[in-house]
């Protein structure tokens, strides 16, 4: 209200307002000077306005005083509720924490004035979440509040935080958020075998170095905390295999590391040791981080093809001896439980098929032709061993044979045409020589003498020279 001492009550004074928000905000009664305000106001928009006064004569319309100018300030009230201008909230804490481990801080704010009254003074409490987690009230810090809150059990917690203005009395205006808490892992849990025995069946034929099965271990940590490292436990099982960890599904793969042989061993038993990588020293009270499995492997029986006594068989012949003579025989044996008869065959590959024979029931290889050595002093060619049961099933293997040579040339001595003999005179009168078509140059060696019949004769020698 605006009141001028020159005003008697009689209307002779009139009132005028200017400044801020004058005419849109606030308006003054010209004869009584009353200010109202024409619309809402909203201290947190604009808390103060600087207003012009003036009052003025009716008639002449002169400023009876001075212009005042004053300040109409807006008064707080609770009229906002606080916020949460960061939430929701994402955070996590590690699992098996202690009570009163520090998760997150959140934060409210309140338009209200802060040094006016209560409306601004924010309490925090939890609306959801307890027992798990707690909050201060003053703070907006949230900490853990049980023990041994474990991942594996439950690993997200939905906690709805509140804010309450007028220092959480009643009547007071209030506003929430969620936080998103998330317990992180430790490895707290060794591996644990799910049985105590794997049992496996391996082909004999498997190859050194394949993967002939698998076993996991469960370990309910995640990442790191459950890789786990798998090794064969020492012993007499398990000398024939390896085991090493496939990095994508933390099982435990099974490699052959020396051949297979069902006629020789049946079965094996060994164990296996799985074991976390990754240890943490505060739960080693827990016991040991690993865990044992027995692995029986049993050894399939393969229909494998027979084997030949010998890898390679040397065979000596003389030349023309006659068709059919047998010069030798090869032997495979069929190594499967329950053996099977044996076939033979000769692996014909070039065009000597003709030359030799072999009996498919004995082994026993014949001439079938007159061998000349001259003309080829050695036949090389392959045998073949099938079982009876399964003529798909056969073993190769390479024969050698070296065809002895006989002596059926005789040796030619040759003379010239002519001999000069002078008579009385003990002289070397001609020098005879010898060759074989049968043997090399480099390895004829010959023996000379006179016959019986020219023996008797005084008149002529010949003196072998050894050469």
């Amino acid at each position: 209200k605006l009141h001028s001492d020159l005003d008697k009550g009689v209307g002779t004074v009139k009132y005028t307002l200017s400044g801020d928000g004058a005419g849109t905000v606030f308006t003054i009664d010209e004869t009584t000077g009353d200010i109202h305000a024409i619309r809402s106001l909203d201290r947190e928009e604009k808390p103060f306005y600087t207003l012009r006064a003036q009052a003025v004569d009716v008639d002449t319309k002169k400023p009876l005083e001075p212009e005042s100018e004053f300040i109409i300030k807006v008064q707080d009230i609770n009229d906002n509720e606080p916020k949460f201008l960061d939430g929701p909230y994402v955070a996590s804490v590690p699992e098996m924490s202690p009570v009163g481990a520090y998760v997150l801080q959140v934060k409210a704010t309140d338009a209200d004035d802060p040094t006016y009254g209560n409306s601004a003074r924010v309490v925090y409490s939890i609306l959801q979440g307890q027992p798990y987690f707690s909050i201060d009230p003053k703070t907006g810090v949230i900490r853990t509040a049980l023990p041994n809150m474990d991942r594996e059990v439950k690993e997200q917690y939905q906690v709805l935080i509140q804010a309450k203005d007028m220092g959480g009395q009643l009547g007071g205006l209030a506003g929430s958020t969620t936080v998103n808490i998330t317990l992180t892992d430790v490895n707290d849990n060794p591996p644990r075998f799910p049985k105590s025995i794997f049992h496996l069946k391996v082909p004999e034929s498997s190859h050194v170095g394949s993967a002939i099965g698998r076993i996991r271990a469960v370990d309910p940590d995640f990442g790191k905390n459950a890789e786990i490292e798998y090794s064969i436990v020492p012993g007499d099982g398990g000398n024939l295999f390896d085991i090493t960890t496939d990095e994508n599904t933390q099982e435990g793969v099974i490699k052959l590391k020396k051949p297979l042989d069902f006629e020789t061993k049946k079965a094996y038993t060994f164990k296996v040791e799985a074991s976390n990588l990754h240890l943490d020293h505060r739960f080693h009270s827990v016991g040991p981080f690993k865990d044992t499995a027995t692995v029986k492997i049993n050894v399939l029986d393969m229909d494998e093809p027979p084997v030949f006594s010998k890898p390679m068989y040397m065979m000596e012949v003389y030349e023309d001896t006659p068709v059919g003579t047998i010069i030798g025989a090869v032997t495979a044996q069929d190594l499967d439980a329950g053996s099977s008869s044996v076939r033979y065959f000769i692996d014909w590959k070039n065009d000597v098929d003709s030359y030799f024979t072999i009996d498919a029931t004995e082994g026993t290889i014949a001439t079938n032709e007159l061998l000349d050595r001259e003309t080829t002093a050695q036949y090389n060619f392959s045998i073949i061993a099938s079982k009876v049961k399964d003529e798909n099933h056969f073993f190769s293997m390479k024969i050698m044979r070296n065809w002895m040579e006989v002596f059926q040339f005789w040796f030619l001595i040759l003379v010239p045409n002519e001999t000069e003999i002078i008579h009385n005179i003990v002289d070397v009168i001609q020098t005879i020589t010898a060759a074989d078509k049968d043997l090399s140059p480099a390895g004829q060696r010959f023996s000379f003498k006179l016959s019986s019949e020219a023996s008797n004769k005084p008149n002529f020698t010949v003196h072998d020279y050894r050469s």
